[in-house]
């Protein structure tokens, strides 16, 4: 699975990406926000064995690996959580590398990939899970033209301790109406 916009390849997580997703993966302070820290590159390997095979498998993560084109580095990963048995709804979340961070590619890679749940799959409604306290994940969320619906008052238990978990969601028909802000993307199958 492969998808492109300006600046960005999006593509199937594998194992070849192991050392790069530990390398910021595992940085403690700044994914403080991340349920996930791998200690190990042998954690990241077991994440990585756990990812679908294919894409819009119900119940399933999916991950992409988010490369800059001009250098061919991974400066991210974009997960998506295909939620429901009716498979209309889905998760998303991404984690960039702090190197990559600030130079717009967390929008461009969620719009690509935005775009291609609500364009080729045809879901209905995407959301994300925000902890209250990560500005910079809600800013980018409200910007790309999601709303809050929730704030649910320690209701995840991560890393030992209960924490408090926003909702943001979009559906389809709003993303119809903001699409004049969509990349151009281009869609490859392997």
């Amino acid at each position: 699975m492969r998808l492109e916009s300006g600046r960005l390849i999006l593509r199937t997580t594998d194992r070849n990406d192991k050392t790069e997703l530990f390398a910021y993966r595992s940085d403690k302070e700044t994914n403080k926000y991340q349920g996930w820290i791998p200690e190990t590159i042998e954690d990241v390997e077991t994440f990585i064995g756990k990812i679908a095979k294919h894409i819009n498998v119900p119940g399933s993560w999916f991950q992409f690996s988010i490369i800059e084109k001009e250098s061919q580095k991974i400066v991210g990963d974009l997960g998506v959580h295909f939620w429901d048995k009716e498979n209309k709804q889905v998760e998303i979340g991404c984690t960039l590398n702090k190197k990559y961070q600030k130079k717009g590619y967390a929008t461009e890679s969620l719009r690509t990939v935005i775009t291609y749940l609500f364009t080729t799959l045809n879901k209905h409604r995407i959301f994300a899970s925000i902890d209250p306290n990560n500005e910079n994940s809600i800013r980018l969320f409200e910007r790309i033209g999601f709303r809050k619906e929730a704030h649910f008052v320690e209701s995840l238990f991560i890393n030992g301790k209960w924490e408090d978990d926003l909702i943001y969601s979009l559906i389809e028909k709003d993303w119809e109406k903001i699409g004049k802000d969509r990349e151009k993307i281009h869609l490859t199958h392997n």
